[in-house]
């Protein structure tokens, strides 16, 4: 409306204040009136004035010409709608019932675009969708204070919940969108042989890498007894509680030693903040499974190396002197790799797999070898299934 008055009357409206005003008012109340109706009238007498004399704003406004001056902030709803579907997984067909929240939603292209999304669906529009939120606030108290007992509502975590492994990446552990209150364990092991304490650095976020999410806290786990890397079983617990407190406790199995950290407020990121970390990660999703994808065949290159390396050690003279020879030459190879974060993953991964191969033929050499001297043979080191392919960094 500014900008039609200025081209016919060379005037700004938006530099006047009480113009200004006098406009937003014009416009709301036309808003309103194009939910019900296909055409509206603005009539502004004496908006403003120049030499001329006084000036009137006077024009009609259909719907048609309000859809298309608002169409992107319609189309800016699709994507919410996908993600929660996605985030519940669920389809469109498991959907009974689409409620309407806020005063926006009387727009008639709103609800046009809920029934284009949910396959026809009617949206219910029995609940005045400027008190939905405050209804569902009050039943959610009503709930907390143990005053209702025949509803049940479902807080969840708005974010990730993970922890900081090896090469910096983040390791979820409590997945967007679930249920609190909730316990989840996981095992995780060492990274680096006879390592006695380990850095848990807690994070919150959807970003593939550590340092692109929301750090919760740093604590320290110590008194692990030393042992080659792999084999140490350190149990990390995320514990959140109805109110959204966060405990995350590690604890080695073998020692029973045990840290902790508390973390209040974990869920109670404003709304802007949780969206604007969803879109990074959306945006930023293919860079993230990338940089992910090349530390974890850093990761997997130098693992295998270390087998080799541990099994050619076993052996001693016993190894195949051709084989042996290869197997150290690959794993220098991967050394020097892994040493200058080498971002030449075909390599890397065709490394892995050439240590593979030979890690079954030295293991395949020292059977044959134990059951000619009839000597029983040395199984190979396996944690739980439950043990997580990660592993701490070493603490600095």
């Amino acid at each position: 409306m500014a900008e039609e008055f200025q081209r016919e009357n060379g005037i700004d409206l938006r530099k006047d204040r009480q113009a200004l005003q006098r406009l937003t008012e014009a416009a709301e109340k036309a808003k309103i009136e194009l939910s019900s109706m296909m055409e509206t009238h603005i009539s502004l007498p004496f908006i403003t004035a120049d030499a001329t004399g006084p000036k009137h704003l006077d024009k009609n406004l259909s719907r048609a010409k309000f859809d298309q001056l608002t169409h992107d902030l319609v189309d800016r709803c699709v994507g919410p709608v996908k993600q929660a579907l996605s985030d519940a997984k669920l389809t469109e067909n498991d959907i009974d019932e689409i409620i309407l929240v806020g005063g926006a939603t009387r727009m008639p292209s709103i609800q046009a675009l809920v029934r284009r999304l949910m396959k026809g669906k009617e949206p219910n529009q029995s609940v005045n969708p400027d008190e939905v939120v405050a209804v569902g606030a009050a039943i959610q108290a009503g709930v907390l204070a143990g005053e209702v007992k025949d509803v049940v509502l479902l807080d969840v975590t708005p974010l990730s919940l993970g922890l900081e492994t090896l090469g910096g990446v983040m390791t979820k552990i409590v997945e967007r969108n679930t249920t609190v209150p909730v316990r989840r364990t996981e095992v995780f092991s060492t990274a680096d042989d006879n390592q006695t304490a380990v850095d848990i650095h807690v994070l919150q976020g959807e970003r593939e890498l550590a340092r692109d999410n929301r750090t919760l806290g740093h604590f320290r786990l110590e008194g692990i007894r030393p042992a080659p890397r792999g084999a140490p079983q350190i149990e990390v617990t995320f514990d959140i509680d109805a109110n959204g407190i966060l405990t995350v406790t590690a604890k080695d199995r073998d020692t029973g030693k045990e840290q902790k950290i508390t973390i209040s407020g974990s869920t109670q990121l404003s709304k802007e903040e949780v969206e604007r970390m969803v879109r990074d990660a959306q945006v930023h999703a293919e860079e993230d499974r990338r940089h992910r994808e090349e530390v974890e065949a850093r990761n997997n290159a130098d693992a295998m190396a270390h087998q080799v390396e541990k099994q050619l050690r076993e052996l001693g003279d016993r190894a195949p002197t051709n084989e042996k020879a290869r197997a150290e030459q690959m794993i220098n190879q991967v050394r020097e790799l892994v040493r200058t974060q080498s971002t030449d993953i075909a390599q890397l991964k065709q490394l892995t797999g050439d240590l593979q191969q030979i890690l079954y033929g030295l293991t395949s050499a020292a059977a044959s070898q134990n059951q000619q001297t009839g000597q029983p043979g040395q199984e190979e080191q396996r944690g739980p299934d439950d043990v997580v392919d990660a592993d701490f960094k070493k603490a600095g």
